[in-house]
């Protein structure tokens, strides 16, 4: 038996109840995890709240991100004893995820912790933290260095601007956030801000197709008008990394930034993301984010704490990265 925060549908209706469960429920796969961390997206968030029609059948166990120990395994690549992480592959949507004491998943999602990350701190980072790691590769891809100029990191308080502001940083660019909570900036300038500029400054388009040259790279986990106001403010030949819908999936713009700035939009799927590229990004995660920022933005929780933290991170009132402990 094991402990899982379980979802049920009733006349449309999404409750939710922490259980004790059999092992034998568990879904198909040939690994068995021990999970001792799991943490909370922007995505867990509309599950344990029954929105977005993420969830095909119940009952389900939601939560996209776990990490812990391997305890039995059928797959060539895990043995038992063995500290993994797992992210994505529709991991808390499809198939039944981490928020419980055990989990069973193909062992060809699965990624070995790093030898310098530990499981709580691969929690503190998850599925934001991953998401950022691969912006920052994407937009290096591109040509974005060091010392191009400033770099925008929109909704730099939630969890994936948080973990961005505090890479970039760490890189050597000069990172401005922008936020709509004045109460984070302290906390920003902490991460590595240089400057913090209000989200009402870049809420709206201005209408103008270009815009004085601004930003040498972004990082966008908002979308909607927020990523159209942007666009035309990109400097020559600078791109912007497309994460996040929080402001909007509607994208009003013009081809003009495109065409004539060379401007890249680049989209950034962290679900899907092919296996060498995640065990390169995990390994720049623990090279390049500083393990004294990112427990800085840790807010600790137990199963019991989803519900009111769930509607906190829709409402965008969740600072930094929640971690949720299921055992040692």
């Amino acid at each position: 038996m094991f402990k899982a925060l379980l979802l049920t549908e009733k006349d449309g209706k999404v409750t939710s109840e922490i259980t004790q469960l059999d092992e034998e429920r568990l879904p198909e796969g040939d690994v068995i995890v021990r999970v001792q961390y799991s943490t909370l997206n922007y995505k867990d968030g509309l599950v344990l709240n029954g929105l977005g029609r993420l969830v095909r059948s119940y009952p389900h166990i939601p939560g996209v991100d776990f990490a812990g120990v391997v305890e039995a395994s059928q797959h060539p690549g895990f043995k038992p004893g063995e500290a993994v992480i797992l992210t994505g592959w529709r991991v808390g949507e499809v198939h039944w995820g981490g928020y419980a004491e055990k989990a069973r998943v193909k062992g060809d999602w699965l990624v070995k912790l790093p030898a310098d990350l530990t499981a709580k701190r691969a929690m503190a980072i998850g599925t934001a933290g991953f998401t950022s790691m691969l912006c920052v590769m994407a937009l290096e891809s591109h040509g974005l260095k060091p010392g191009a100029g400033d770099v925008l990191v929109t909704g730099a308080a939630g969890g994936v601007g948080s973990v961005a502001t505090a890479i970039l940083a760490k890189l050597g660019h000069r990172v401005v956030c922008s936020t709509g909570r004045a109460e984070t900036h302290a906390y920003l300038k902490d991460l590595g801000a240089a400057e913090i500029i209000d989200r009402a400054s870049i809420e709206k388009p201005s209408g103008k197709p270009l815009e004085s040259e601004r930003w040498a790279g972004c990082i966008d986990s908002v979308g909607g008008s927020t990523l159209a106001a942007v666009l035309p403010q990109m400097k020559y030949r600078c791109s912007v990394a497309a994460c996040g819908l929080a402001g909007g999936t509607k994208l009003e713009t013009t081809v003009i930034p495109f065409i004539i700035r060379g401007v890249n939009l680049l989209g950034v799927d962290s679900v899907m993301c092919p296996m060498e590229q995640r065990k390169e990004a995990w390994q720049r995660l623990a090279r390049d984010l500083p393990m004294d920022k990112l427990d800085a933005m840790i807010e600790p929780a137990k199963l019991e704490d989803l519900g009111r933290l769930s509607k906190q991170i829709l409402e965008g009132k969740i600072r930094g990265r929640v971690v949720v402990e299921l055992g040692a």
